[in-house]
């Protein structure tokens, strides 16, 4: 077997222990005699499989008993729904800051229900939070923590009065946070920890219950709190997934570790691009991305030759969002330190050879 390096967005690389785990499950899970796949999700096995991942992942983030965790279908796109219709509650705007392509999803669904403020906007760096417009009687903030397609990240987060809810899709998981700073945390699984078709919601108890009441059954949070996240068969597979995936990320040391390791892989990328006259980075330096690496090369006729070479070197998926093109390395947590070394020697030696 030959695993390539693999730089996609998401549904991205995940650990090879995982995927060597999950390889053995799936004709005979821990002697059941069925497929981890096959297990009925109202069976003492899946069970033990749902609360051990919300346990591994409460540890991982320091989740108090303050907030619920909700394991939902939908990936995180739902969420641009559900968060509104769960939050408005009697009022009838919301605030949002528009940093990049995801943020605007969130808007334009968002404005199917409420008035919504949007309180500052840019593209390639995060509004400073002194400019920022909010609302007076807004029902919540929402921001995106991280936008993959223009390479932005929040490196700090803002202290309102409104609840802060925050689309965490592509960065969660990567360093440690203060959970108790949100209202609401959403994250699709396909990036940071685990394949796609599963969404991690992390909501303070306190906001549940306020739901407008045309709101559907499968849209409402307090429903699927109570039901412990069954109100229908969830995505088994997704959730078992996941949670060898926060096994993993405990045994490699916790966030602490990963977000230190993390910190490296982006700098001796960003060095190099800094360092260099062939290619550039279009993100302010304080905003940068830890997870997705956006650049372009100055002769913008080589980024053909580039991509294609570069699956030469066995990395693949280095192509830019469609939307804005260039180059983007997703370097999430299962993306190991040596991956990063094979990308940065060659791009040095591209550079060498057509500068």
């Amino acid at each position: 077997m030959s695993r390539v390096f693999n730089f996609s967005a998401g549904p991205a690389t995940l650990p090879l222990p995982v995927l060597e785990e999950v390889q053995a499950a799936l004709l005979d899970h821990e002697g059941t005699g069925m497929s981890v796949m096959e297990i009925s999700h109202r069976s003492d096995t899946f069970i033990e499989i749902a609360e051990q991942a919300e346990a591994d992942l409460r540890s991982l983030l320091k989740i108090s008993d303050e907030y619920g965790v909700l394991f939902l279908q939908g990936g995180a796109t739902l969420q641009f729904s559900m968060v509104p219709l769960n939050l408005l509650d009697d009022r009838h705007s919301a605030d949002y800051v528009n940093t990049g392509s995801w943020s605007q999803k969130a808007i334009k669904e968002a404005e199917n229900f409420a008035e919504i403020n949007v309180v500052a906007s840019a593209n390639n760096c995060i509004p400073k939070v002194q400019d920022w417009k909010l609302g007076k009687n807004s029902a919540y903030l929402h921001i995106c923590s991280n936008e993959t397609i223009g390479g932005v990240q929040f490196s700090e987060y803002p202290e309102v009065e409104a609840p802060l809810v925050a689309d965490m899709s592509s960065d969660i998981l990567s360093r440690p946070i203060d959970v108790n700073k949100f209202g609401v945390i959403y994250a699709g699984a396909q990036k940071n920890f685990g394949p796609a078709g599963l969404a991690v919601v992390i909501i303070r108890k306190e906001l549940l219950g306020k739901a407008r009441p045309e709101t559907p059954s499968m849209l409402n949070y307090t429903l699927h709190k109570n039901a412990d996240s069954m109100l229908n068969t969830p995505p088994v597979f997704a959730w078992y997934i996941s949670g060898l995936v926060f096994k993993w990320l405990k045994q490699e040391g916790g966030l602490e570790e990963i977000g230190k390791r993390n910190v490296r892989k982006a700098k001796k990328l960003y060095d190099l691009i800094d360092s260099s006259d062939f290619y550039k980075s279009g993100v302010k330096l304080e905003d940068r991305s830890m997870m997705n690496v956006t650049f372009t090369l100055l002769n913008q006729k080589l980024e053909r030759d580039f991509l294609k070479t570069a699956q030469e070197y066995g990395l693949f998926n280095l192509k830019g969002h469609r939307s804005v093109g260039g180059i983007r390395a997703s370097i999430y947590n299962a993306m190991s330190e040596k991956a990063i070394d094979a990308l940065v020697g060659y791009m040095v030696d591209f550079e060498r050879e057509n500068a």
